[in-house]
């Protein structure tokens, strides 16, 4: 196994840790592509870390706007930011948007750019 392959699993699972660690009920995870612009869900590397939370008994729910399809990988797809943002426990970013600012007592996310 590759150096980068073992690094990728060794960092899912880490993100995947701490989010347990706050024994949330629903964690919802905010957009599936990692740069924006993006429409490449089926590669999304936070499949990886949905699959680890949800095998630990916790409901993953799924923000994408651009998505036709109800459920990705079983979980439930919102179009509605606002009821997603009220039903999640934790909300899991790739990078801190406007738009999900205001629930950031709720946010996890390794954007080491992004202003409070």
């Amino acid at each position: 196994m590759s150096a980068i392959v073992d690094a990728n699993r060794t960092r899912k699972d880490h993100i995947a840790e701490q989010i347990v660690k706050t024994n949330p009920s629903i964690v919802g995870i905010y957009r599936l592509t990692m740069k924006s612009g993006s429409d490449n869900f089926r590669q999304s590397a936070i499949q990886g870390i949905m699959k680890r939370i949800k095998a630990k008994g916790i409901e993953v729910i799924v923000y994408e706007p651009e998505l036709k399809e109800e459920l990705f990988f079983n979980s439930k797809v919102y179009k509605d930011l606002e009821a997603f943002k009220k039903i999640s426990d934790m909300i899991v970013v790739n990078r801190l948007t406007d738009e999900i600012k205001d629930v950031f007592d709720k946010i996890y996310t390794r954007d080491l750019f992004h202003d409070n």
